[in-house]
């Protein structure tokens, strides 16, 4: 279906590579990338947006031509819409709501990787970086349009994280982590740490894929001394087309945050519901923690001097249940509250404990405690959706090669040097076969074409540039 379907497009992704010599472009002055480190790949970007931007585009122009076919397959696979659907949602429905900042950084991506011969345009790089709000966009757009899709656009549960200060970690100083829950498709691919230091605003340090503005699983380290993770709201419904895209506005934040209230109130400043959150933040110089919970109607923010908050997916605020979401709070069947309890036991069991090598041992973890036993499933935290006994996630399209993709964690000591440490792959060290996954799940051929193998490395501590 999908080679009927991009048939010119995908190969129209195919690009030389990288030139051994870069030109002598003064935007590249001071940018560079280093050599692959434990499965990622670290690059330095400083300048104005436009100079941010192109140093972007130019130095990851094969990663960025290789994401973005991975986007076009999977949105035709699971929103069943073309990608010139994307594409001009990007241009008449999100671009008027993307300030000039964001505009120019955009539009450098898309002139960098021309640079090195990569034929894409400004309305590909937005898309792509809005890819994870499209499905929100798609179900409110086949709701107005009366079209009934055969696609499932329920809002997935992606990536368990938790904060913790005073009492419950070892030094009484902030713990955060966090990891990523995503196809392996994506997975694979989200590797990049990027050390921004822009014109204006903050210096950030964070992961991310090729060709987006944000980090988009959100593990961000800023000059300003704030730490940003989250977890989506789980079964989630709604959508402001008129609002400012999620992107923009976790962008915006990272950059321009120099509290926890900072933060709140960007992202709740035009917030369009797209890709709702409950976000988890720290403030290493009050040692403060909180909780942002999101929603399109219902935003809560909790803050604590004392104690933890976890994420894995499970909606809060009561309102927000019942007004925006179908999720169901007492089936301890299912990955989010299995996952939030397992939290809870982890908390108690290492109060006055905590520190990273504990969050890298938490994020490992493979207890179910539905089926109470050890077994890597979809309802542990270092999730591994293939090896469920009970396949794909039943509130989800059949993502049966998903799981904990990356992980990442710091401190309040690292933070203060913009550090922290990261583990490409499942954190418990089990490697993902692309090949045997194929063979044994022939209903994912349509990934034939872009699925790879994602190994697991070890932890490794990442900073930014000197």
């Amino acid at each position: 279906m999908l080679k009927r379907l991009f048939p010119i497009l995908l190969l129209a992704l195919t690009i030389p590579a990288l030139a051994k010599d870069a030109p002598s472009d003064p935007r590249l002055k001071n940018a560079f990338r280093r050599p692959e480190q434990n499965g990622w790949t670290f690059v330095h970007l400083q300048g104005s947006p436009s100079e941010i931007g192109f140093q972007h585009g130019f130095l990851l122009a094969p990663e960025i031509a290789d994401t973005l076919k991975v986007i076009q397959v999977e949105q035709a696979h699971d929103q069943k819409k073309d990608w010139q659907f994307f594409r001009d949602a990007a241009r008449n429905m999100m671009w008027p709501h993307i300030e000039a900042e964001y505009r120019e950084e955009l539009q450098g991506i898309a002139d960098g990787a021309n640079a090195q011969g990569l034929k894409i345009d400004l309305w590909d790089v937005v898309a792509m970086n809005a890819a994870l709000e499209w499905e929100y966009y798609v179900k409110q757009y086949n709701k107005e349009h009366g079209i009934q899709s055969a696609a499932s656009l329920v809002a997935p549960e992606h990536c368990s994280a938790f904060v913790a200060t005073g009492s419950y970690t070892k030094d009484g100083k902030i713990v955060i982590a966090h990891n990523n829950w995503t196809s392996y498709l994506d997975g694979a691919r989200w590797t990049i740490i990027f050390d921004i230091l822009p014109a204006r605003g903050n210096r950030m340090l964070m992961d991310g894929l090729p060709g987006l503005i944000h980090s988009a699983d959100d593990f961000v380290v800023n000059s300003g001394g704030i730490v940003i993770t989250e977890t989506t709201i789980g079964h989630f419904s709604g959508y402001d087309p008129n609002g400012i895209p999620e992107f923009v506005r976790a962008r915006k934040a990272a950059q321009y945050s120099n509290s926890i209230d900072d933060f709140a109130r960007i992202m709740k400043d035009g917030n369009n519901g797209g890709y709702a959150n409950n976000w988890l933040l720290a403030d290493i110089h009050t040692n403060e923690i909180a909780s942002l919970e999101l929603g399109l109607k219902n935003v809560t923010l909790e803050k604590k001097t004392d104690g933890y908050i976890v994420g894995s997916n499970f909606p809060v605020n009561e309102n927000l249940i019942r007004e925006e979401t179908d999720f169901d709070p007492k089936d301890m069947s299912i990955s989010a509250n299995a996952r939030h309890l397992r939290w809870e036991q982890l908390m108690a069991e290492n109060k006055g404990k905590i520190d990273v090598p504990a969050a890298q041992r938490f994020l490992a973890d493979h207890y179910d405690t539905y089926d109470k036993k050890e077994e890597a499933d979809e309802r542990t935290l270092d999730g591994h959706i293939d090896l469920s006994p009970r396949g794909s996630m039943p509130w989800e399209p059949p993502y049966g090669d998903a799981g904990a993709v990356q992980n990442k964690a710091t401190d309040a000591k690292l933070a203060a040097h913009m550090s922290f440490t990261a583990a490409a792959g499942h954190a418990c060290g089990q490697d993902f076969k692309a090949a045997q996954h194929l063979h044994e799940h022939p209903e994912f051929a349509w990934e034939e074409t872009t699925i790879r193998d994602m190994p697991a490395h070890p932890w490794t501590t990442f900073s930014i540039a000197k």
